[in-house]
C-alpha cells in the first residue's frame, strides 16, 4: 500500500508531501489543474521513462519519493538484486531526473536501476488509464488471472511437465551417448580388450616402483657387500686371522698375565666378529634377487605408465577407466533395449502431462464461462450494455507447451453490436477501457492483485446512474485494496474515504500546482462545485450532502 508521496520540482509542483490511507482515495480538481502531473510523478518513481521536461522551470532536478508498506512478494526481488531490507521496514523508492536529462534511481536509499523500479512497481501498483499498457492489458498475464479465478491446480501440471522434461532429457542423453559410442565402437572394443589384458590394479604402479628401487639398490651394493664379507670371513679374513691368533695364545697365555688378557680380548673380538658374520649373511640373503624378476617388474611398470599416457590418466586410475569403458561398451551392446525403456518412460510422462494439462484446460474453460458471465453482469450498469466480453482459451502447438499447460488465454471485447472481438488493448476510448478494466477487476476481486490500484478518469463521459455504479464498484474494490481515483464525477468522489483537491495557484510570477486533503465541509463544497460548475448553489450543496450520506 502507498503510504506517502513526496514530490519536488516536477512541472508545476514545487514541493508536495502527501500521506495516503487505506480504502478509496479520490483526487478531484478543475480541468488543467494538474492531476496528470501527480500520476506522472508516481509513474516516475515506479520506473517509467524519465524526461527532463518533467523538471520544473528553473530547477536543477526533479525528485519523487514514494513510500509503501512492503508486500511479501517484493522481498525476493530485493534479495536477488542485493537490496537490504529489514523485516517490517517500509519500502522507499526514489527517482531523480536532472534538467540536463540524466536520472538516478534508489530503493531503500541504495542506488538502483530504473528497470528494477519497474519490476518492483508492477508488484506494488496497478495504474489503469488511457495510456496503460501493462497489467490487465498484457495478454501475458491473462492466463495467470484466469487460473487464480479458477483456483486451478497449475502446480500439478508443472510437476508433470518437469517429469516429462527430465525423462526426455534422459532419453536424449542416452541417444547421444549411444550415437557417440557407435562411432567409437571399434576403438572402444580395442581399448577394453587392451586394458583387460593388462589388468591394472589400484596402487600397483607404486608397489612395482618401490620393489624395483630395492632391487636396483641391491645391485649397486652387491660388490661392496662381497668385499666386506671377504674381509671378515674369507680365507685371509680378519675373523680367520683372529681365530688363528687365539690358538697360538692359548699355548703361551700362562707365561705372562698380559698374554692372558690379550687372549681374552681376542676371544671377545672373535665373538663380535661372529655376530658381524651372521648379519652379513642375513643382509646378503635379504638383498638377493632374481635379475629376471627385476626385468619383469620393469617391463610391467613401463607398460602401466605407457597405457596411462595413452589414455591421459594416472596409472592408478587405469582400473577405474577400464570399468567405465567396459560399462560403456555394455550399455552400447544393450543400447536398443535400454532406449526402449527410456522411450516408454517418456511416453508415460508425456501422457501424464497431457492428462494433467487436459484437466487444467477443462478448469480454465469452465472458469472462462463463469468469468465472462460475471463481467457481463457488470457491463450494463457501467453503460457498456452494447459491449461483449469473452475469454479465449485456445490450444497451443506442442512446441509451446509449458509448465503452465497447453493453453493460450486472452481477454477480448467487442464494443458495439456486430463489431468483431479484439484484444483489450485495442480499444480506442480511454473511458471505455477503464470501465472494462473496472468490470474485470470487480469480477476478479476475490483473486486480489497489487496492493494499490489507480484509476485515471474512469468516469470520463458518463454521469448519473453510471457514475454511481462506478463509485459503488470502486468502493467495493477498496475493501480489498487501496484505490486512488482521479475523477470528475461527484458520484464517484462522494464514495471516497479520503478526498484530495488538486488546484493551481498563481502569485503573478509563478504558477504552481498544489494538493491538499479536504475537511468534511470543504469536501461537501467541492462536490457541490462538481455538480453545479463555477457557481455553487444551495441546491448543489444539498445534493452533495445527499451523495455524502452513508450508502
Amino acid at each position: 500500500m502507498l503510504t506517502a508521496l513526496s514530490i519536488r520540482d516536477v512541472v508545476l509542483i514545487e514541493a508536495l508531501d502527501l500521506d495516503f490511507g487505506e480504502g478509496l482515495g479520490v483526487l478531484t480538481g478543475e480541468t488543467g489543474a494538474g492531476k496528470s502531473i501527480l500520476l506522472d510523478s508516481l509513474g516516475l518513481a515506479l520506473g517509467r521513462r524519465g524526461d527532463s521536461g518533467l523538471v520544473r522551470h528553473g530547477a536543477a532536478q526533479a525528485s519523487v519519493t514514494a513510500t509503501f508498506d512492503r508486500p511479501a512478494g517484493v522481498d525476493a526481488v530485493l534479495e536477488e538484486n542485493g537490496i537490504d531490507a529489514e523485516p517490517g521496514e517500509p519500502l522507499i523508492v526514489r527517482r531523480i531526473v536532472k534538467a540536463d536529462g540524466g536520472s538516478r534511481a534508489f530503493v531503500n536509499n541504495q542506488p538502483s536501476s530504473a528497470a528494477l523500479l519497474r519490476e518492483i512497481g508492477q508488484l506494488l501498483v496497478e495504474i489503469h488509464g488511457q495510456h496503460d499498457d501493462r497489467g490487465m492489458l498484457a495478454p501475458a498475464g491473462h492466463r495467470a488471472l484466469l487460473d487464480a479465478f479458477a483456483r486451478a491446480d497449475v502446480a500439478k501440471v508443472s510437476a508433470a511437465h518437469t517429469a516429462w522434461r527430465d525423462a526426455t532429457s534422459a532419453l536424449e542423453d542416452a541417444q547421444a551417448e549411444i550415437a557417440t559410442a557407435q562411432r567409437d565402437r571399434e576403438w572402444l572394443e580395442h581399448a577394453v580388450a587392451e586394458l583387460d589384458k593388462l589388468a591394472p590394479e589400484p596402487g600397483e604402479e607404486e608397489a612395482l616402483a618401490e620393489r624395483r628401487r630395492g632391487m636396483q639398490r641391491a645391485e649397486k651394493i652387491a660388490d661392496d657387500l662381497n668385499d666386506v664379507t671377504g674381509h671378515v670371513d674369507g680365507r685371509d679374513g680378519a675373523l680367520t686371522q683372529l681365530r688363528q691368533a687365539a690358538r697360538v695364545l692359548e699355548r703361551i697365555a700362562e707365561d705372562h698375565p698380559a698374554l692372558a688378557e690379550a687372549l681374552a680380548a681376542i676371544d671377545r673380538a672373535v665373538i663380535e666378529g661372529a655376530v658381524a658374520e651372521e648379519k652379513l649373511r642375513d643382509a646378503a640373503a635379504a638383498l638377493m634377487h632374481d635379475p629376471r624378476q627385476l626385468e619383469e617388474d620393469e617391463a610391467r611398470l613401463f607398460e602401466l605408465r605407457a597405457m596411462a599416457r595413452k589414455h591421459r590418466v594416472q596409472p592408478d586410475d587405469l582400473a577405474a577407466l577400464a570399468d567405465r569403458q567396459r560399462a560403456q561398451l555394455e550399455r552400447l551392446n544393450a543400447g536398443e533395449e535400454g532406449l526402449a525403456g527410456l522411450e516408454a518412460r517418456v511416453d508415460k510422462a508425456r501422457a501424464a502431462y497431457v492428462a494433467a494439462a487436459d484437466a487444467l484446460t477443462k478448469q480454465r474453460t469452465a472458469a472462462a464461462k463463469r468469468l465472462d458471465a460475471a463481467v457481463a453482469g457488470e457491463l450494463a450498469p457501467l453503460k457498456l450494455d452494447a459491449a461483449r466480453f469473452r475469454t479465449i482459451v485456445a490450444p497451443l502447438s506442442e512446441g509451446e507447451w509449458s509448465p503452465a499447460g497447453r493453453d493460450r488465454v486472452e481477454f477480448e471485447i467487442s464494443t458495439n453490436p456486430g463489431a468483431p472481438f479484439a484484444p483489450l488493448a485495442k480499444i480506442a476510448s480511454g473511458g471505455e477501457l477503464s470501465r472494462f478494466i473496472l468490470a474485470l477487476k470487480v469480477a476478479l476481486a476475490q483473486q486480489g492483485g497489487a496492493a494499490t490500484m489507480i484509476f485515471d478518469e474512469i468516469d470520463r463521459g458518463v454521469g448519473g446512474a453510471v457514475a454511481s455504479a462506478i463509485g459503488d464498484r470502486l468502493a467495493r474494490l477498496a475493501t480489498r485494496a487501496q484505490l486512488l481515483v482521479v475523477t470528475h464525477s461527484p458520484q464517484v468522489a462522494a464514495r471516497g474515504a479520503a478526498h484530495l483537491l488538486i488546484a493551481k495557484s498563481n502569485d503573478g510570477k509563478v504558477t504552481r500546482t498544489g494538493v491538499r486533503p479536504l475537511s468534511p465541509d470543504e469536501r461537501r463544497e467541492e462536490i457541490a462545485r462538481m455538480l453545479s460548475g463555477a457557481t455553487v448553489t444551495d441546491e448543489a450543496r444539498a445534493q452533495a450532502e445527499r451523495l455524502l450520506e452513508p450508502a
